[in-house]
Order: structure tokens, then C-alpha cells, then sequence
């Protein structure tokens, strides 16, 4: 500690040796560098404060109707983007400075310059931005800061009614596509359809459906055929009297000498061949059927016979309405084979198309699929197009985001900068540094010794002793006077200082 106090004390008394140097350069830097800190200019900041309201009642109103703009993410990009150089050369143009350039290197610096000066502060919670740029022209200021009001107010309609324009225009572009396609698959439809006339399938059912269909109605038809000619046939029969006389007054005993002879025959054969085969021969069982066969053509014919001796028969109400009705079931038979017939010859027909139909069934299906396709693209385009119209409509409108200027840009009338005060005392403490470091330095440059111990440890040679310095009364006068001089200078310096000071206050309040 005792070695840094004399290190300190050395210091102090080799500056004190070379103390006027150190005030007239500490005078002369203080003068120099108050003067330069008087002479900067003021800087005005023109300031303006807005209020985006995107919040609008357009919003749940016109959900699912169209697309509602993200209003907020476009706010964002036109803060962000609002200090671009498109908008800042804008604004040049808007303040009449691109007129004070010369050449385009001075424009562009001017440009650069406002880019960096201008500030957009934001807060995206409350929705609030500030504008604000500093000039030493406070109208000037004012002006920049009204113009950058002005391009992020307009900015945020524009590019979005743009923006919906342009999809507008492309959607245009793709329905007139989807309309020429559509009107190229109905020509060929309709030539497919001309050259396959007869072979195209009906409504809702292909060529397989087709076919079962047709089978099954020709075999109903078939079916309905087999009942008509059953019922008719009993109807004849029971014309023929089969059916209508009683079994006790069918003649027993009539004879037919023809069917009797034939009847004896083959009942001679039938015992000769029992004679040699049992009874389950099919000769045997053959003669038996036939014999049977001949025994009821003998019946029918006596019956006939029997009724053709009643001539009051042909005259029976019953008679007349069973031919009537024999007619009506001949009608109906020659009506089912007419159309056993067609579905027959229709039946063949397909049949012969059978690998054609599914051909042009596929083509056509191809054909319908890609119409079908083109069609359904078609209407939502156009659907999105209207939905692209009344969401552009919708950007555009005022009340989907609402702009109030909170604190509008005025002409400032104090400036915020440069903070002298700040710059005074920099320079006065710089002054100081300034004057006690050339005194230090001229001490090393001109060194002296101010103790016995540093002249020892220099020279190296003892030291028997030392004389103390005997003054005069005109030299310590005279040394008095130097020391008044040195504090009136020093105290003059903090005087100017504060004085400064005081001033730079009076002109700020």
C-alpha cells in the first residue's frame, strides 16, 4: 500500500511540474469540443400513432359463404414490409426530395438514409403501430411521417383486392378451358351415340342386366304360354264332354269293329308273350300301353257317338259359354307365342352382340366418366369464382379492418436530439483526460527527479545527502501568484462548464 501512495504521489507531482500544459490543453479541448457539440443540429422526431381494428362483424356473417381474409397476417407483412425501398422511394416522391438529388448515386444514398432513420414499432397483442422519423427538419419530419400513414393504410386493401383479381382472372381462364372441353365430350357422345345406335345401353342397366332380363321375361312368357294352352285344352276337352257327362250313363257296350279287331290282336300277342317274359318286359309293358290306348279311343269315339244321338246338346247355354271361352284362351295363346317369339328373336339378337355390346358399353362409360369429370370441375370453378369475387369485394370493404390514427403526425416544436448536456460532459471530462495525460507525457518525456530514493535507484549510487531549497520572498511571491493563477484557471474551466450547463437547461426548458 505505502509503495502504491508513492507511486501515486510521483505521478501527481510529475504532472504538477507540468500543470499550465495540462490546463491550456485542457482549456483548448473543452472550447474546441464545445464549440463543435453547439454546432450540431437539432433532430426533430415527426411521430404518429395508429389503431388497426380487426375485429369486424363481416367475419361470423360471411363464414362458409367465401374465404375471409387473414387481416391480421396482413397487417404483419405491410408492417414489415412498410420500410421497403419501393415504399421509400415512394415516399421521396411524395416529399418532393428525389428533386434535390443530383444524380442517381445521391438518390440512392438518400434513400438508403431514410430507410435506416424511419421506425415502425408495434405491438401485435393490442394492434397499435407507431410511425415515427427523425429530421432536423421538423416539417419535413412531419411530411415522411403522413406519407408512411398513408402507404400502410392503402397498402392493406390494395394488395389484397389485387391479389383476389388476379385469382379471379386465372379462374376465368380455367372455366373457358373446362367449357371447351366440355363442349368437345358432348360432340363426341353424340357422334358415339349416332354410330352405335343400337347397341347403347338402356337408362340405369349394361348389357349382362340386359340379357338376364330378357331371359327371365321369356321364360315368364313360356311359363305364361304353357298355362294358356293347359287351359285351353281343358276347355276342350270339357267341350268334348269329358267332364260334363256322368260316368253311369257313358255308353258300356257299343262296338267298333275296327278298334275291337286291333284290340284282340295285340291281347294275342300280349298272351304269347307271357309266355316267355314276366310281366315287367318292356315288350310286354308296351303292348299293354297301347292296348290300354285303343280301349280309350273306343270310349271317346262312343262317346261322341252318344252325343251326337242327343240333338237338343248344340242348343246348351253351357255349351256357348265354354266356346266362348275357348276363344278367349286361343286369343290369349296366339298373343303369348307371338311375344315367345319376339323375346326369342330378341334373345338371339343380343346373343349375337355379345361381344360388341360390352365394348361400346365400356367406351361409353368412358366417355360419360370423363364428361362427368370435366362437368363436375366446371361447377366448382364457377362456384369459386364467385367466391373469389365476394371474398375480393369483402377485403375491399372499410369495415373488414378499420383504421384510427391515435396520435396524428404533427410539426414538432422541441427537438429530441443530440442530448448536449451529455456531449458536454463528455467533452469536459475528455478535456481533462486530454490535459492530464500531455502533462504525464511530458514528464516522460522530460523526466526529473523528485525524490532521493528515485535518483538511488536510477544512477545506483548511494546518497550521502540533500539541500533543501532556500526562497526568497520575491520567489515566494512569486510561486503564490503562479498557484493563484493555476486555481483561478482551474476554477474558471469548472465555472465554464457549469455554465454550459446552465445554459443548455434554459434553452431545453
Amino acid at each position: 500500500m505505502a509503495e502504491l501512495m508513492s507511486l501515486l504521489l510521483n505521478f501527481l507531482k510529475a504532472i504538477g511540474k507540468y500543470r499550465w500544459y495540462a490546463v491550456a490543453i485542457t482549456w483548448v479541448v473543452a472550447l474546441v469540443g464545445w464549440a463543435v457539440v453547439y454546432r450540431l443540429p437539432n433532430d426533430y422526431q415527426a411521430s404518429a400513432r395508429v389503431y388497426v381494428d380487426t375485429q369486424s362483424i363481416l367475419k361470423p356473417l360471411m363464414s362458409g359463404m367465401t374465404t375471409t381474409p387473414n387481416v391480421e397476417q396482413q397487417v404483419m407483412f405491410m408492417r414489415r414490409t412498410l420500410i421497403s425501398r419501393p415504399n421509400v422511394e415512394r415516399v421521396l416522391r411524395m416529399v418532393d426530395l428525389d428533386i434535390k438529388a443530383k444524380d442517381s448515386k445521391e438518390h440512392e444514398r438518400q434513400v438508403d438514409e431514410l430507410m435506416s432513420a424511419i421506425k415502425v414499432i408495434g405491438t401485435e397483442r393490442d394492434d397499435i403501430y407507431t410511425i415515427s422519423y427523425n429530421n432536423e427538419n421538423p416539417k419535413l419530419g412531419k411530411d415522411v411521417v403522413q406519407s408512411l400513414l398513408t402507404i400502410f393504410v392503402e397498402g392493406s386493401f390494395g394488395g389484397k383486392k389485387q391479389d383476389s383479381e388476379k385469382a379471379v382472372q386465372f379462374i376465368d381462364d380455367q372455366i373457358k378451358m373446362y367449357e371447351e372441353r366440355l363442349a368437345a365430350g358432348e360432340n363426341a357422345l353424340k357422334e358415339f351415340k349416332i354410330q352405335n345406335m343400337g347397341l347403347l345401353p338402356r337408362q340405369g342397366a349394361d348389357y349382362t342386366s340386359t340379357l338376364s332380363d330378357l331371359s327371365d321375361k321369356l321364360n315368364q312368357a313360356r311359363l305364361e304360354l304353357l298355362e294358356a294352352e293347359q287351359a285351353r285344352n281343358a276347355i276342350k276337352r270339357q267341350i268334348a264332354g269329358e267332364d260334363m257327362a256322368p260316368a253311369a250313363s257313358e255308353p258300356q257296350n257299343i262296338s267298333n269293329p275296327e278298334i275291337d279287331g286291333r284290340i284282340a290282336t295285340l291281347e294275342k300277342q300280349l298272351d304269347s308273350l307271357r309266355l316267355q317274359y314276366t310281366e315287367e318286359h318292356p315288350d310286354i309293358v308296351a303292348t299293354k300301353r297301347l292296348v290300354a290306348s285303343l280301349q280309350q279311343r273306343k270310349k271317346e269315339e262312343a262317346k261322341k257317338l252318344a252325343r251326337s244321338n242327343d240333338p237338343g246338346m248344340n242348343y246348351s247355354p253351357m255349351l256357348q259359354q265354354m266356346n266362348v271361352a275357348l276363344s278367349v284362351e286361343e286369343a290369349r295363346v296366339a298373343s303369348l307365342k307371338a311375344r315367345v317369339g319376339e323375346y326369342t328373336t330378341r334373345m338371339a339378337r343380343m346373343r349375337s352382340q355379345s361381344t360388341q355390346a360390352p365394348e361400346v358399353e365400356a367406351q361409353l362409360a368412358q366417355l360419360n366418366r370423363d364428361y362427368a369429370i370435366n362437368k363436375d370441375n366446371y361447377e366448382k370453378l364457377v362456384q369459386r369464382r364467385e367466391s373469389a369475387k365476394l371474398s375480393g369485394d369483402l377485403s375491399s370493404a372499410t369495415d373488414m379492418m378499420s383504421f384510427r390514427v391515435i396520435d396524428p403526425p404533427i410539426v414538432p416544436q422541441t427537438p429530441v436530439g443530440p442530448n448536449r448536456m451529455r456531449f458536454y460532459s463528455l467533452v469536459f471530462v475528455a478535456a481533462l483526460m486530454a490535459g492530464l495525460g500531455v502533462a504525464f507525457l511530458m514528464s516522460q518525456i522530460r523526466p526529473t527527479f523528485l525524490s532521493q530514493h528515485s535518483l538511488r535507484e536510477v544512477t545506483g549510487v548511494p546518497i550521502l545527502g540533500s539541500i533543501g531549497m532556500n526562497w526568497t520572498e520575491q520567489q515566494k511571491s512569486s510561486r503564490r501568484r503562479r498557484l493563484y493563477g493555476f486555481g483561478l484557471a482551474v476554477a474558471s474551466l469548472f465555472t465554464a462548464f457549469a455554465g454550459v450547463i446552465t445554459v443548455t437547461l434554459l434553452r431545453a426548458g
